[in-house]
């Protein structure tokens, strides 16, 4: 299994037994070879269930924000949260939710991560230091309970861990010092801290006298961790809805807004169409046949996903400014907001599918062009005309996609 989101430290089980007496006795790691190593429990479910609110307070500070320097503070924002989901989701891939101490520990994570979750909104106000503190005790938190997991039964593993740890601290320094000094500083601390754990990540976690981790081939539940990213895609979706839903309901009924609803209800579905009947499976497939999985894991889930979840994040934010503003005047900012995010979308799923499949589909390259061409053209258009056109274009690529799929004799069930 792999253990970090840019590692492949050791192989899964057992592994090489430490003498040391110290860390947790029993073993927590999932067993091998069994339905338990690959079945994603429902302890990581509510876990997720915290990002729900996440995403939603992040729309709301991405929509109230709509500046270079909102979309910035956004970008890192939605970087740290999907940091937080994907650290969390490789520590349960190695570990067995279903043992006691994980579960607890895995609620001790949905509490903290609570915290972030609603200081999200006002973290680059006064609720900045909290945000830090949380984000911080979140992982080394979890990054300290994984070393102690792993110290008696896996060596390799553990060593990752606190090579992990180190790194972690050190950009925790970074965050703290961000949320304590005012808001002009913080952005610029804040992405130096993301910067420090993603290029991190990438080199391998060096630290001296301990090395760096080697990718390499590794024994990982491909099947949990497209489950789970799959399952993330599909929060980020209900929390479009969400959106959408709450800004339809605090107006009065009119056409437009009844259009501009119908026409986020389509995007949505265009959106959830384009991953579960093609990309999931492709993904999935991909990870259990290939000799090289934490190659794609660490790719294909752990950065291509990034630009999924994002997008779908910003289509939320454009679905709110049709139905608040269905016939204003167009601005650059409604136009990148109502393009960007299904452009964002297209291009992840683009990339996605090259990672697993070395495959370019023309269907998404199309989208991607004609959504470019969209946006200059957006100024001659009202916002719900603008949501009508990205819309289609969802569509567009979705049907497309998938006539390809059937004539090709790629059967329902063998989709992707």
């Amino acid at each position: 299994m792999n253990a970090t989101p840019d590692t492949v430290p050791s192989a899964a089980g057992p592994g090489p037994r430490s003498s040391s007496h110290f860390g947790i006795r029993h073993n927590l790691m999932r067993p091998d070879d069994s339905e338990q190593s690959d079945r994603v429990t429902y302890i990581e479910l509510f876990f997720d269930l915290i990002f729900v609110f996440a995403l939603t307070q992040l729309s709301r500070h991405l929509y109230e924000n709509q500046s270079l320097q909102g979309a910035a503070e956004s970008a890192v924002l939605v970087l740290a949260l999907w940091w937080i989901w994907v650290h969390t989701t490789w520590v349960t891939n190695v570990l067995d939710p279903a043992r006691l101490p994980v579960r607890g520990v895995v609620l001790g994570l949905s509490l903290i991560g609570l915290v972030v979750s609603v200081s999200i909104y006002e973290s680059f106000g006064d609720r900045g230091f909290i945000f830090a503190v949380a984000y911080v005790v979140l992982q080394l938190g979890r990054t300290a309970f994984m070393a102690l997991a792993l110290a008696r039964h896996d060596r390799g593993l553990h060593r990752s861990f606190v090579r992990i740890f180190v790194w972690l601290a050190v950009a925790g320094s970074f965050w703290i010092a961000g949320g304590l000094l005012p808001a002009d500083y913080r952005l610029l601390l804040w992405a130096i801290a993301l910067g420090i754990e993603f290029v991190s990540a990438s080199a391998g976690f060096p630290v001296p006298g301990l090395g760096r981790a080697a990718p390499g081939d590794a024994e990982l539940s491909g099947p949990h961790i497209a489950e789970r990213s799959a399952l993330f895609v599909i929060i980020a979706l209900g929390e479009s809805f969400l959106v959408t839903g709450f800004a339809f309901v605090d107006q009065d009924v009119s056409v437009p807004g009844v259009i501009g609803l119908l026409l986020a209800f389509v995007s949505g579905a265009a959106m959830w169409w384009l991953y579960f009947d093609h990309g999931e499976r492709a993904g999935s497939r991909a990870l259990a046949t290939s000799t090289d999985p934490g190659r794609i894991a660490r790719f294909a889930y752990t950065y291509v996903h990034a630009l999924i979840i994002a997008g779908v994040v910003l289509t939320s934010v454009g679905d709110k400014e049709v139905l608040g503003h269905p016939d204003s005047s167009m601005i650059l900012s409604t136009a990148v907001a109502i393009t960007g995010g299904p452009l964002l979308y297209l291009l992840g799923l683009t990339l996605f599918r090259f990672v697993v499949a070395r495959e370019l589909l023309v269907s998404h390259l199309a989208g991607i062009a004609l959504l470019l061409l969209a946006l200059p053209v957006a100024f001659t258009l009202s916002p719900l005309a603008l949501g009508a056109v990205c819309a289609s274009v969802l569509t567009l690529v979705a049907c497309w996609e998938t006539i390809v799929r059937v004539r090709n004799g790629t059967a329902d069930e063998e989709a992707g």
